[in-house]
């Protein structure tokens, strides 16, 4: 699962910087997200379940209609750390789904109603009528979206980030993408005329159009209803996605840590107790034998 979930960082990589980008010409430097406040950074952070549950909302009715999610299981939906929906609200999103199954007895193929052990279904049945119905640009797949974009952080931020443990350009850029749509400058030519003008994006056309405004999503829990809201929401769900068992990884890594501390002690006073005799003045080894 590990190589599958690398293999598809890199072609959603490649799909984003490669399919959408702007010809050479018009290329121009990516502006840095800004950073945003995440309840998962740092290293003790923890994903918040009803952030997760509002970002699966947000993808459910709005992104599912493009963007596929092949590593994600309906059941995963109930896992700890995650979500945390219960296995019957699992089950219940999985029956709301169509799944393609068979062959039958009479050796044809069937749909069914989803099941927990589903994978969630594509919303097209190849890549040829993903590109066709959108402009000959292919949405990549979102599972592992999350750590295929990112940016430079450059000296000496990369050695800070290794003892704070920031690891949030991915949702950083996803919610600053989505936020950063805007009229085409003047002197900018758009290499098609159905891309959008995005100033984060690389090269800054983008073959998706604006996918959220105000309202597009009702929240159950009381939450903005805004812009702002579901991007970052969206962005948080789809970083669950790409590193579900991050909060498992911080555990023990933190508990690993701390072995290490004691372990070192312990062959430091090992050391001592051994070779007490050797820091002893000259000849008191021989005095001693």
């Amino acid at each position: 699962m590990n190589l599958k979930r690398t293999i598809l960082a890199f072609a959603a990589a490649g799909a984003l910087a490669g399919a959408l980008a702007t010809p050479a010409a018009h290329a121009a430097e990516q502006v840095t997200p800004p950073r945003q406040s995440w309840s998962f950074s740092g290293p003790f952070g923890k994903y918040d379940p009803a952030q997760l549950q509002r970002g699966f909302k947000v993808y459910k009715e709005v992104c599912a209609a493009c963007h596929s999610m092949n590593l994600l299981r309906f059941r995963n939906l109930a896992e700890p750390g995650g979500p945390e929906f219960s296995l019957a609200q699992a089950a219940a999103v999985a029956a709301e789904y169509k799944i393609k199954d068979g062959p039958n007895e009479q050796g044809e193929m069937f749909e069914r109603d989803g099941r927990i052990a589903d994978a969630f279904p594509a919303p097209f049945p190849n890549d040829a009528a993903a590109r066709a119905a959108n402009g000959g640009v292919l949405p990549p797949d979102m599972s592992v979206i999350a750590k295929a974009r990112t940016y430079e952080r450059g000296f000496p931020w990369f050695v800070l980030d290794m003892f704070t443990q920031y690891q949030e350009q991915g949702p950083d850029y996803l919610t600053a993408l989505m936020l950063g749509y805007r009229e085409k400058p003047a002197d900018f030519t758009m290499p098609s005329p159905t891309m959008q003008y995005n100033m984060y994006f690389p090269g800054h056309a983008i073959g998706m159009p604006p996918p959220l405004s105000n309202d597009r999503v009702t929240y159950d829990d009381g939450a903005p209803q805004t812009l702002e809201q579901y991007s970052k929401d969206v962005s948080a769900f789809l970083m669950w996605i790409a590193e579900p068992h991050l909060v498992a990884r911080k555990r023990l890594g933190f508990q690993v840590m701390i072995f290490l501390i004691v372990f070192a002690g312990l062959l430091y006073f090992t050391k001592k107790k051994v070779w007490h005799a050797v820091d002893l003045e000259p000849g008191a080894v021989e005095k001693k034998a």
